[in-house]
């Protein structure tokens, strides 16, 4: 096949040799702002891009990032990017790519689907028949490993579909969340890229398919939307309105391999065990023997799975409701979920059981911020429940403070256990816990990879298991054994982040390390005292009795390598990092501007140990009094200085602050316990010039004349980013010179200053100099 790049500073220059079935173009992926094509499986491309390839409207193509995936493709706006193809999020997961990553298109032969074998959550898997499924994915384009959605394919729908029918009967079958289920598919027939028709077979995985009758398999995770066990008949979908299951599956996890929660495990077991074996000792104690428990976490920490195993292990029975599910239902028909979750528990009681009924997610059914009239009756339901001898209440949620706080009442829910994030130690162990059953090459270091992995819970080491065995697999040639290799385990990295820092305002460090940062000696050593120091050695601040530092504010001229120092801190801490850059906080609706900090410093505190980066942080947080937005830029300043020394303190998260601007920053921002360390990062003198030339033209083959350092004692008044800039368009240079050039010499940087001019303002320097030299005592 023939690989070209698609070139992006000339679009009307692409051309493609062969057939179009021989082309293959590679792009840029950006997420699609189009709400028309959001999880329908359909990519946008420019459209000279279809020419180039020879497509037409709403032809298939083969997609290859980290996996193989294909899709509808259709043509973009005429004014958009020429190298950039327009993915929705469930196209780039099918990828395990990110924004900006690349992506290599080309035309596909698509074949209809004799059969295609599919598996999704328990409550997909016993609400829908599959001529419902087959309904939902006729015209889309599948390949084995692709999650796809629901979504009827309706921006090109095939002949003789009935979209609005389909999406009825899903709406009818599983409610709202029709909208945001994923099934996998697990199996085609044919092999490769296959599009589904009336005639195709679709089933469940080890289940129930079109044309038979039986009951549908319990596909999926337990308590992810186990709501029924009822018997699904191929023409109608059930009624889950009175309907329950209670939890058998999966097996429940040992407690010894509950690693980080055995704490809050035995805790729980023991208010079990008083609550349901010695209610009588409670009364004469003068305590009331009814238990009601609140547990929070980070999601993806376990919290359903510590109830599931306690549970277990005192032979108790386990009803489960999904907040989320149940809320999205009619008033009526949520309500009835309820009272049969609560007859269930009712009934195990009868008959001399311990029972508890655990709710999942309860911030979604019980929501703080207007609770619906459904919440007073769910709450006055849960009352008459929690009476009932040998039955418990276990509500578990990520959000507490978005809990109706009417739940915490004496009489329901007066406990609380929080499951902390994993730390090193227990990230090793619970990977050694997760590949202990799986074939696993002697080499793999878990201690290494539990120190690349900061912030996961089990959840993302469990995707971040699933995701090496996946590469594992299409490494597998056939001969011998298949074995997941190191290889596989760290290049799953790539693909899978912590789930409390998942969005895109994370920044990725890579490899880049401190002493990949040319000169700058002192800032170096003071970043790594102030940033470094309390996240490593929090033992030595304790032992000798101070309080780390909560923040820095790096200012210096732009280009001086302040975003660039903080991705080298991010790597050689190991730190997730979450970035805000200008006024991305401030919002016209009072309160949301405060909430949304709340909310940056909650996912920090989760995905710890993680660094905070407020860029062009004079914008965030300027001195108060001085604006004119109503307000809004003096209470985010506020809810910033409230969050940095409040009455939670912050654990191994640290505040780094940057600006051009350091005069126009709020001065109660950078008090002590705030951003109290201010470090200067100045511009480069000569010789951070020349160590900077160098790490630039690292991979840039220079001719025997080019000397460096003499090179940079001449680039007086460049910045860092200018210096790199020249390395580049000397490069660029010698390509216009020949295409085939291999070096670049003295005559191509010389030349390429003629485009790259300093950008330093000596004013601006001047100004900055003064500040630092305010501050230095």
């Amino acid at each position: 096949m023939d690989n070209f790049l698609c070139d992006r500073r000339e679009p009307s220059s692409l051309d493609v040799v062969g057939s179009p079935f021989s082309a293959q173009i590679t792009l840029t992926a950006r997420l699609s702002p189009s709400a028309l094509d959001t999880r329908r499986g359909v990519v946008r491309l420019h459209p000279e891009v279809f020419g180039a390839l020879g497509l037409r409207q709403w032809d298939a193509v083969r997609l290859t990032g980290a996996r193989i995936s294909a899709a509808l493709a259709a043509e973009g706006d005429h004014a958009g990017a020429t190298g950039v193809v327009l993915l929705d999020d469930v196209t780039m997961s099918n990828l395990g790519v990110t924004e900006g990553a690349e992506v290599v298109v080309s035309p596909v032969e698509v074949t209809a689907a004799r059969s295609v074998t599919v598996a999704g959550s328990r409550l997909a898997s016993v609400s829908l028949t599959p001529e419902t499924v087959r309904l939902a994915l006729l015209g889309k384009v599948l390949t084995i490993g692709d999650a796809v959605s629901l979504l009827p394919q309706d921006l090109a729908p095939p002949p003789g579909a009935d979209v609005p029918g389909v999406r009825g009967q899903l709406s009818r079958a599983i409610g709202m969340t029709w909208t945001t289920e994923l099934l996998t598919i697990t199996a085609v027939e044919p092999s490769g890229a296959v599009t589904v028709h009336p005639s195709t077979v679709v089933g469940w995985r080890d289940g129930v398919r079109t044309g038979e009758r039986g009951q549908a398999p319990a596909v999926g995770q337990a308590g992810a939307g186990q709501v029924t066990a009822a018997v699904v008949e191929s023409a109608e979908p059930v009624d889950l309105a009175d309907e329950v299951v209670e939890a058998p599956e999966p097996v429940p996890v040992p407690l010894a391999d509950l690693v980080g929660s055995t704490d809050a495990a035995r805790k729980l077991g023991e208010w079990f065990e008083l609550a349901f074996t010695r209610p009588e000792l409670l009364a004469k104690l003068g305590a009331a023997p009814r238990l009601g428990v609140l547990i929070t976490g980070p999601e993806g920490v376990g919290k359903a799975t510590v109830v599931r195993s306690v549970a277990h292990s005192i032979d108790a029975e386990v009803v489960e409701l999904v907040g989320p599910t149940v809320a999205v239902l009619e008033a009526n028909a949520a309500a009835s979920r309820v009272n049969a979750a609560i007859r269930a528990v009712r009934e195990h009681s009868a008959a001399g059981r311990a029972a508890i009924l655990m709710i999942n997610d309860v911030d979604a059914l019980l929501p703080a911020t207007s609770p619906p009239p459904l919440a007073t009756v769910v709450l006055e339901a849960l009352r008459s429940a929690i009476g009932t001898p040998r039955v418990a209440l276990v509500a578990t949620t990520a959000h507490p403070e978005a809990v109706d706080p009417r739940l915490r009442g004496v009489e329901l829910v007066d406990r609380e256990l929080r499951l902390p994030l994993p730390d090193g130690k227990n990230r090793t162990e619970l990977l050694r816990v997760l590949f202990r059953d799986l074939p696993v090459e002697s080499g793999v270091d878990f201690p290494a990879l539990a120190e690349r992995t900061p912030g996961f819970v089990a959840a993302d080491l469990i995707a971040l298991r699933r995701e090496a065995a996946i590469r594992a697999a299409l490494r597998h040639s056939g001969d011998g054994d298949p074995r997941i290799a190191t290889e596989d385990v760290f290049g799953a990295l790539e693909t899978v982040r912590p789930t409390s820092v998942s969005t895109s305002d994370t920044v990725r460090a890579g490899d880049i390390q401190l002493d990949d940062v040319g000169d700058m000696v002192e800032t170096k050593q003071a970043l790594t005292e102030s940033v470094l120091w309390p996240l490593r050695y929090p033992d030595s601040f304790a032992r000798l009795g101070v309080a780390p530092p909560r923040g820095v504010l790096l200012y210096g001229p732009p280009g001086g390598g302040k975003t660039f120092l903080v991705r080298a801190l991010a790597g050689t801490g190991q730190l997730n990092v979450i970035a805000v850059k200008g006024a991305e906080l401030m919002d016209k609706w009072v309160g949301e501007s405060e909430r949304a900090v709340r909310e940056l410093f909650r996912r920090a505190s989760e995905a710890a140990p993680a660094l905070i980066f407020l860029d062009e942080v004079d914008a965030l947080a300027p001195r108060r009094g001085q604006s004119s937005d109503s307000g809004v830029a003096d209470r985010v300043v506020a809810a910033l200085l409230t969050e940095l020394d409040g009455v939670e303190p912050l654990r191994d998260v640290v505040v780094v602050g940057a600006t051009n601007r350091p005069e126009l920053v709020d001065p109660a921002l950078l008090r002590p316990g705030r951003l109290e360390r201010l470090i200067y990062v100045p511009p480069p003198d000569a010789e951070a010039r020349s160590a900077i030339l160098r790490a630039t033209s690292r991979n840039t083959p220079l001719a025997d004349d080019v000397d460096l350092d003499t090179y940079a004692q001449s680039l007086d008044g460049y910045s860092a980013a200018d210096c790199s800039a020249l390395i580049r368009e000397a490069a660029l240079t010698a390509m216009r010179e020949s295409l085939d050039a291999t070096v670049v010499t003295t005559a191509h940087l010389t030349k390429a200053r003629t485009n790259v001019r300093p950008s330093l303002d000596p004013a601006q320097l001047a100004s900055l100099e003064a500040y630092a030299n305010s501050r230095t005592p």
